[in-house]
């Protein structure tokens, strides 16, 4: 038989836990730091292979703002493979495939033609760029604050794509993923090295 008054208590004090990290502000981090630690397991890697948009041209029509507030033209990432990432700091799953994305940015960096660009959808691109400095992410990090054109836009976030240096969108996923594996590194310097190459 069922102790109503046990059950009903026991869902009291989940709900005033849940309230109480909802208000303070804790359950994003903590959310982000689960999931981060679900991705280092390795049981959530980027499929690099396409399964509605491969081979889609890329537009480079659109502008973002940067951390000094100078304006960044897509169009200046024509001819080189760019790794794209749409996130935000109210997203958990964002957060959590970010030092991923940090450790994969630390090993190809020197890569010649390979530019990174995490775009930030917070209102309030300060909050974008305080959760950044925090974590000590050297990525480069944009703000959407002119918008995004239709090749960027995304049912939900994160939203990962990767542009070949002929313009192509060569991987496109929508969800958080460990991209800090030897395959995708692999085929990251592979996509920036096949303007190189030919």
């Amino acid at each position: 038989m069922i102790d109503w008054k046990k059950e009903l208590k026991s869902w009291g004090i989940m709900a005033a836990i849940f309230g109480f990290l909802y208000f303070t502000g804790l359950l994003t981090p903590i959310m982000g730091g689960v999931q981060s630690l679900l991705l280092a397991t390795g049981i959530k890697k980027p499929k690099v292979t396409l399964v509605n948009k491969e081979k889609e041209p890329f537009s480079y029509a659109g502008v973002f703002t940067d951390a000094s507030g100078q304006i960044v033209r897509l169009e200046d990432y024509e001819g080189k493979a760019v790794f794209i990432n749409l996130w935000a700091t109210w997203c958990p799953p964002c957060r959590a495939e970010m030092p991923h994305i940090q450790s994969l940015f630390e090993k190809v960096s020197k890569e010649e033609n390979l530019e990174f660009l995490m775009i930030a959808l917070d209102k309030e691109f300060d909050k974008s760029l305080k959760y950044i400095d925090d974590k000590s992410f050297t990525f480069p990090v944009v703000h959407a604050s002119h918008g995004l054109n239709s090749a960027l836009q995304s049912q939900s976030i994160p939203t990962t794509l990767v542009i070949s240096p002929r313009g192509e969108i060569v991987f496109y996923q929508e969800g958080m993923s460990n991209f800090d594996t030897k395959e995708f590194k692999d085929f990251l310097i592979a996509i920036a090295r096949e303007n190189i190459e030919d």
